[in-house]
């Protein structure tokens, strides 16, 4: 399906994970220009070696870096002088149970919440200037970010904030012509999605088979999401046919959530 993206500028920050190299295949494979960005060298490098180099560019950097995001946003001002779609994907989860004695539970709490939310925000602060009218932000956020989930607290809110930020951005910038839309998957078969599986299957004393199961009996189509299929969603929302959309966090979770 042709999204009409050919020749747009796109960042995708986490490129290197699971979803990430998914969004970034699609938006290739829609003729964008990408820059690639991610904190792991490895991963990255493997990823811009299976694409068109001559379209697309990585830069491994540390979001939490306001000085390393003021690099990102020169580098898209000397590229391209422009940034069509901004889609903030990276982020990290782990379990962060309230009940735990660790020593480091509460900076660990702290960090994730900064990762998933506040690196974000400062992203989006440093290419604001190189967004013209028509652009499209599109943040990653989760069904975890529309309810609880025991053990999980520290994600499930850095996702509810992405959600509250979303809606906050599409007014800020509704005015400057700015679209600003979330994501909210579901369960994706993904390495990072499969451990917190697995240790919510070590918690319950269950097994991880279990707890699938117990998962996919709640959504209308029985069946974990790949990163492919969620890839198609933010290719509709970076494209002229979502023009209507903004402040909307779209979710994708086979009707697990319904709202």
């Amino acid at each position: 399906m042709n999204f009409g993206l050919q020749g747009r500028t796109v960042l995708i920050t986490g490129a290197a994970g699971g979803i990430g190299q998914a969004l970034s295949r699609a938006f290739a494979g829609q003729g964008a220009q990408l820059l690639l960005l991610d904190r792991s060298a490895a991963p990255l490098d493997a990823l811009l070696a299976s694409l068109d180099g001559s379209r697309v560019h990585g830069v491994v950097c540390d979001l939490g870096s306001d000085v390393q995001m003021a690099g990102v946003a020169e580098q898209v001002r000397q590229r391209w002088g422009r940034l069509d779609v901004l889609v903030n994907n990276a982020g990290a989860e782990h379990p962060t149970p309230i009940d735990t004695r660790e020593p480091d539970a509460m900076s660990r709490w702290a960090a994730l919440l900064d990762n998933n939310v506040t690196s974000m925000t400062r992203l989006t602060h440093a290419l604001l200037p190189q967004m013209p009218a028509g652009a499209s932000i599109i943040n990653q956020s989760s069904i975890w970010g529309r309810i609880g989930v025991a053990g999980f607290s520290a994600y499930s809110a850095s996702k509810h904030a992405v959600v509250g930020l979303t809606r906050s951005l599409a007014l800020e910038l509704g005015p400057r012509g700015i679209r600003v839309n979330a994501v909210c998957p579901g369960w994706v078969r993904t390495e990072a999605a499969m451990r917190s599986l697995q240790a919510m299957a070590q918690a319950g004393g269950r097994s991880q088979a279990e707890v699938e199961a117990e998962i996919l009996s709640r959504q209308a189509v029985p069946q974990m999401l790949t990163p492919d299929e969620l890839a198609g969603v933010f290719l509709f929302l970076a494209s002229d046919g979502a023009a209507p959309l903004t402040g909307q966090c779209l979710v994708a979770s086979h009707g697990e959530v319904m709202a």
